[in-house]
């Protein structure tokens, strides 16, 4: 499918956000016909479009990051792509390049796999920081700029990119600015005992991770109610006490002793974002304090900086997140 073109074959509503609110939630079941026990990761990911932001998905090998992406494309129906990032990826395999034409002797863009909707970055701390770079502009511009020539990605656009946290050897750490592109980072944990077994019970059964339309995974949403939904949000009222609240909230991350980096204003414009986003879905048009609550650690995790003698404790980024929110007054 043209991802620059309507999502055919999908009917779609009329623009109306309460229509666009229920297909949405409905992506969570959707997605559940072929990922097990993921439900905060869905939400993370619909939220990030909602708020036209990009994701972090970080966990061990084999816990469905990629058939994450992959089931929500398809229960979207947008267009994905997959780029497995290795040392040896050059900045032009990702947005693309000049190709010489010898039939009419003139250079044609090829575009890279960054044209898409969903554009899946798997293991991106494997390649060198240069091509790690190449998807700053795209992330944060929209765009790709080749030999002087900007040319804009589809909409929407966003990069889910994973990282394995356990293997260090031969990896390229993201830097702080390209962590700080990233709206959200979500932790894919490991399955319960029970969700495990439901795994290898569909396995036993036929189950195909590469065949989701034959898995029952069908398009329940487009393009069209993400706009609906994306209109509704940036309606949704947010009283200056719940500003002051993100603003001090960030702030403490600033003063925290266990940290060396806190979170940048930029980091409290996203907090802000990504807490009217839920508020939105969970069905209300203004945000209170436990919507910021819920959206503060995979919104900010990433955005902090612990100290060497901090981490040596034991200290995590969330943990001290957690202390923050815990003595942060709550506005009433």
């Amino acid at each position: 499918m043209d991802p620059t073109t309507d999502n055919a074959g999908y009917a779609g509503h009329s623009g109306d956000a309460s229509s666009a609110r229920a297909s949405l939630e409905a992506l969570r079941t959707e997605i559940a016909k072929a990922v097990v026990g993921q439900d905060p990761a869905v939400t993370g990911l619909v939220v990030a479009l909602l708020c036209r932001g990009h994701v972090l998905l970080e966990g061990v090998p084999g816990v469905a990051k990629t058939l994450l992406v992959r089931a929500l494309a398809s229960a979207l129906e947008l267009d994905t792509k997959r780029v497995q990032f290795t040392p040896d990826l050059m900045p032009s395999d990702i947005t693309g390049s000049l190709v010489y034409d010898a039939r009419t002797a003139e250079f044609s863009f090829q575009p890279g796999p960054v044209f898409t909707n969903l554009l899946l970055a798997d293991e991106i701390n494997r390649t060198p920081p240069k091509t790690q770079s190449s998807l700053l502009e795209a992330m944060e511009e929209r765009q790709v700029t080749v030999d002087g020539t900007p040319r804009p990605l589809p909409e929407p656009f966003l990069v889910a990119a994973t990282q394995n946290p356990v293997e260090y050897e031969g990896t390229y750490p993201l830097p702080e600015a390209q962590l700080d592109r990233f709206l959200l980072k979500l932790t894919i944990p490991l399955p319960t005992r029970q969700d495990e077994i439901d795994v290898l019970t569909r396995h036993a059964d036929g189950f195909n991770p590469r065949d989701l339309r034959a898995a029952g995974v069908r398009p329940v949403a487009g393009p069209a109610d993400l706009e609906a939904a994306r209109a509704a949000v940036a309606k949704t009222a947010v009283s200056p006490e719940i500003t002051g609240y993100v603003v001090d909230i960030c702030r403490a991350t600033r003063e925290s002793p266990s940290l060396s980096l806190g979170v940048s204003p930029r980091g409290a414009t996203a907090l802000l974002a990504t807490a009217r986003a839920w508020a939105w879905l969970t069905g209300r048009d203004y945000v209170i304090p436990d919507d910021v609550k819920a959206l503060a650690l995979p919104t900010l995790r990433h955005r902090v900086q612990l100290r060497p003698e901090a981490e040596m404790e034991g200290v995590t980024a969330d943990s001290v997140i957690n202390a923050i929110l815990a003595h942060v007054p709550v506005p009433r």
